[in-house]
Order: structure tokens, then sequence, then C-alpha cells
């Protein structure tokens, strides 16, 4: 029995999924945990299941016909191990990006925050992006002030605090694990017992925020989330999603509306429905005057009018 299951999701991947490989089994190895690695392909176009079986045959993968989205993707791999089950295939599971690297120990630092601590259902690591600089990793759950300092100028809007949901970077830079709200879903490792628990990514999320909605649940259903500082791993950043991008901005506020009304009062729901028509309406008018793309500014209306109608 593996002590830890990874479920990477890849979607025309190939040009950075040897990268994640390597450098993650390359970790596994080197600090003798006991694994299996699931590669769940959600219908990519350039053959990226084919390389995985090719250059990594220790690697288990799952090749998807459509394109199934982020959250269906995961659980569809979380079932495939019996993760979601009282016997599941591992006691932890590692939920991880294909445009990640690895730094060594990282995955014995995410580990070990997660072993110590018996309530801790969640654990993210500090990442950084290619250049080597500093990205923030775990944030507050979002709220009104973070809608509206998205869309409107404020004064130190993008000041670290509690405003805008960042947590100090003097606390990425201790050892000790430090409690968030949640952590960004390039790289999480949970209990399977918790997922067991609070049950699968709800996948009425196709992408984004899928994280977030699981990890409020997790919240509520008693369990600690934290970010091991210790714990370094390289997150690109949006390598899959940027390659479409009218696409994307449909997808993220289909997202974050559905988060919004899950977890929103109604009068705040009604505040934040708001927001975002009068923020994308702000938007709209100025790609439009800059020459923009029609096809964004059609994504900007479907968004306008999915805030309307609720």
């Amino acid at each position: 029995m593996p002590t830890l299951a990874v479920i990477v999701v890849t979607w025309n991947s190939a040009h950075e999924i040897e990268a994640a490989l390597r450098s993650l089994l390359d970790d596994l190895e080197r600090e003798r945990i006991d694994h299996h690695v699931l590669v769940v392909d959600s219908a990519s176009s350039d053959d990226t299941a084919a390389f995985v079986r090719e250059r990594f045959p220790s690697v288990e993968v799952l090749a998807l016909a459509v394109n199934v989205g982020f959250a269906r993707a995961n659980n569809i791999g979380m079932r495939h191990l019996g993760l979601d089950r009282s016997e599941p295939l591992a006691p932890f599971v590692l939920l991880l990006n294909p445009d990640t690297v690895v730094l060594p120990g990282a995955i014995r630092q995410l580990l070990t925050a997660m072993e110590v601590n018996e309530r801790v259902g969640v654990v993210g690591a500090n990442l950084q992006f290619g250049d080597g600089s500093f990205q923030h990793g775990a944030f507050g759950f979002p709220g009104l002030r973070q809608l509206y300092a998205e869309f409107f100028w404020l004064p130190g809007r993008w000041r670290e605090g509690r405003f805008n949901g960042r947590y100090a970077q003097a606390q990425y830079a201790g050892t000790e694990p430090f409690r968030v709200d949640f952590v960004l879903g390039a790289c999480m490792l949970l209990r399977s017992e918790v997922i067991a628990a609070v049950g699968l990514f709800d996948e009425a999320f196709f992408m984004y925020c899928e994280e977030v909605d699981w990890q409020w649940r997790i919240r509520r259903a008693g369990y600690e989330i934290v970010c091991a500082p210790a714990a370094h791993i390289v997150h690109l950043g949006g390598q899959s999603t940027s390659q479409v991008k009218a696409r994307s901005v449909r997808n993220l506020w289909d997202s974050r509306l559905l988060l919004y009304r899950k977890h929103y009062p109604f009068w705040k729901w009604q505040a934040a429905r708001l927001l975002v028509w009068i923020g994308m309406a702000r938007l709209r008018a100025r790609w439009k005057r800059q020459g923009g793309a029609g096809d964004v500014l059609a994504a900007y209306d479907y968004v306008m009018e999915a805030a309307r109608s609720g």
C-alpha cells in the first residue's frame, strides 16, 4: 500500500509535463516515499497521454475522450484510486498541476506538516514563479472587499493583508506551517479520510474556484488548512488556461458566480452580482475603446448577463 497517491490532470501539456513528472518522481525516490502516480489526461490534442506512457512507464495514465474540466478529471482520478471510499489506495493524496517543478524535499515537508497535526486536512506549498520570484500560494476566502478591489482602484489595493486575501510574505519565509483559509489548487496534499468525509470536487465548477469551494467545505467540516513554507514548488502558472482567453473569461466568472451563490448569504450574493455586472461593464467599455477582439467582448457580455440573471 503506497503512502502517497499523486494525481496530475493534463490538457495539452506535452511541453511541460516532462519537467513536472521528472522532478516529482526524483523527489519521491530520493525521499523513499512509497507512491502511485496517476495522470488523467483530459482529451489533449498534442499527444500528452502517449508522451507520458512512453517517457514514464511507471506512471499510470487515464486518457479521457473529452475535456471534462479540472474538477471532474480529478474526481475521476480519485474515484479510480478509491480515495473517496473507506479503504483508499493511500492515506494521502497530492493533487499537482502539470506546470509545476517539485524542488528537493518538498513532498516530505508537505507530509510532515500533515502528520504532526491530525486535524490538518489540507496542506499547500511555498510557490514560486519560474524565475524564482515569490508567488502567493494561500489566500483568504473571497469577500466583497476583494471583489470591489478587483474592479475599482483603491489605495493600497495590492498591499498584503486580509483586505485583499493575501498572507504576508514573512510567513512564507519561516519554516513552521501556518493556518490559511485555502491554498492554491496547483499543489494540494489531502488526507484521504477528508475526501471520504466531505466528498469530492463539485463538478459544477468546470475550471477555476473548485479548490476554493472544496476547502470552504473542508473548513466547515472542522479540518484545518495550512501552508508549509518549507515545501518549495515552482509553479509556472496558467499554461493551459492561457491558451483560450475568451473561454477562460467565461469559465472564470461562471465559477466565481457559482462560488458566491453557494457560500454567501442572500444579501451578499446580491451585492456580488451587482459588483460583477458593473465591473464587467467597465472592462467591456475599456476593451472596446482599445479595439480588442470581438470574442472577448462577447465573453464580457456573457458574464454581465450571467450576473444579471443570477
